[in-house]
């Protein structure tokens, strides 16, 4: 085959790669717009509730634990069915004597788990403290997150239906109005929870369980082998398995927790590179054992299984398309093919970023925030950074193709460290809703 042939093989792919998830930016926003929203577990607040487990992973987490531990302790959960686990994973500052204090304060509810070695990373931390507490249901919290008064009970309902094997809440940002940064990134969760996930849950497709505001239940958990703990994203590893092994995951919009997002561009791009290495490392693993139970799983459901997958994919099959026309231009591809070719990347760079735009309006639309809309040309230059920490994340050593062990890294904190009085100077909670 020929340079020519191969670079017009090339870019033809990744047009129709890249055609398909603009298509699939549009179906999801029109679903959210005009198509039935299914919420159906989220009003459930009086029942018999199950015995509930509350793991908040930490490493270094000084400057954020104790907001999230304060919150914990507010929520609405039948106390004798509640038991909170913060982990500290061989934190280096304050992490471990805050939790002891906490554990000091309220010794029957507060049961630290303490760890000085093994498998760097959360998934490694969260298969050592599960494997110690048997509770019916188990939740996962980030140590930056601040859940809601009626949190754990609205995460918790979905469990009533035996089917299902996870479940994951919305994230929103609480340090918004901080810089540039931090704006785009509310315009980004916004796009994917309410958008993105909110669809795919109205449709019965894939929703993630995204690992830092969600649960599992635990029969489900060891039915599918547990935590993976040499997985960087062990919540898309574990939402694939338990798909494939028949588990539904639930996604609640309205079951909303907050975050502190990065207000850091180098801290933002160590971020995207850990979720791309880790997402493409379950995309190795899983995308043939998903497309081999086809015909176990509805078929839109193993295409959107399929996508999801590979959504980290997409800045490389972009950059391999501007490769292929480059190389068709400097060899003199013929004029009319040439202006096809040409023809097919400008539409798709218009088209697929008004989708992605389309998306991100739509939900703020939805959310009641029009003001934020004036923030979408500044996505174009998250759309560049991410593109890039992508690239190098994947091109890396190519770690994750060769199944190699890979580094956990932590995501920055930024927040003001609280004393022990409980007077913080951070956000409240309700500051971004």
């Amino acid at each position: 085959m020929t340079i020519v042939s191969l670079a017009n093989v090339g870019l033809w792919f990744c047009i129709i790669v890249l055609a398909i998830y603009t298509l699939r930016h549009y179906f999801f926003t029109l679903n959210r717009l005009f198509g039935r929203h299914r919420q159906p577990f989220v009003d459930i607040m009086q029942a018999d509730w199950p015995s509930l487990i509350v793991f908040v992973p930490a490493h270094n987490e000084s400057r954020v634990v104790r907001d999230s531990m304060d919150a914990l302790l507010t929520c609405d959960y039948p106390l004798e069915r509640l038991r909170i686990v913060p982990i500290d994973d061989r934190s280096e500052d304050d992490t471990r004597a805050i939790l002891l204090e906490y554990a000091a304060n309220y010794p029957d509810l507060i049961v630290p788990f303490l760890r000085d070695g093994g498998t760097p990373g959360k998934a490694a931390a969260l298969a050592e403290a599960m494997a110690m507490h048997q509770g019916e249901i188990h939740l996962v919290f980030d140590a930056d997150y601040i859940p809601g008064q009626r949190l754990l009970k609205q995460l918790v309902s979905p469990f009533f239906d035996p089917e299902v094997g996870a479940v994951m809440g919305r994230v929103v940002p609480l340090n918004v109005g901080l810089s540039l940064l931090t704006r785009m990134l509310d315009l980004e969760r916004a796009g994917g929870y309410q958008v993105d996930q909110q669809a795919r849950m109205n449709l019965r497709l894939v929703p993630q369980y995204g690992g830092t505001v969600g649960g599992v239940r635990r029969a489900a958990l060891d039915h599918v082998g547990g935590w993976r703990a040499d997985s960087l994203a062990e919540d898309t590893d574990l939402t694939v398995r338990l798909v494939v092994n028949g588990w539904d995951v639930v996604y609640q919009n309205r079951s909303e927790c907050y975050e502190e997002v990065p207000e850091t561009w180098e801290s933002r791009i160590r971020q995207i590179k850990r979720w791309a290495k880790g997402h493409n490392q379950a995309l190795r693993r899983y995308v043939f054992q998903l497309i081999r139970n086809r015909r176990a799983l509805p078929t839109l459901q193993v295409v959107d299984g399929v996508l999801l997958l590979g959504v980290f994919m997409v800045p490389i099959v972009l950059m391999i398309g501007w490769i292929c026309t480059i190389t068709l231009f400097y060899v003199g591809y013929p004029p009319a093919w040439g202006r096809v070719t040409v023809l097919a990347i400008a539409s798709f760079n218009t088209v697929g970023n008004f989708a992605a735009f389309f998306q991100v309006a739509a939900a703020s639309r939805l959310d009641g925030s029009r003001e934020r809309i004036r923030m979408l040309p500044f996505l174009f230059l998250g759309f560049l950074v991410s593109t890039f920490a992508v690239g190098r994340a994947a091109l890396s050593r190519a770690s994750w193709l060769r199944g190699q062990p890979m580094e956990w890294q932590k995501t920055e904190r930024h927040r003001a460290v609280r004393s022990n009085n409980g007077k913080g100077t951070g956000s409240a909670p309700g500051a971004s809703a």
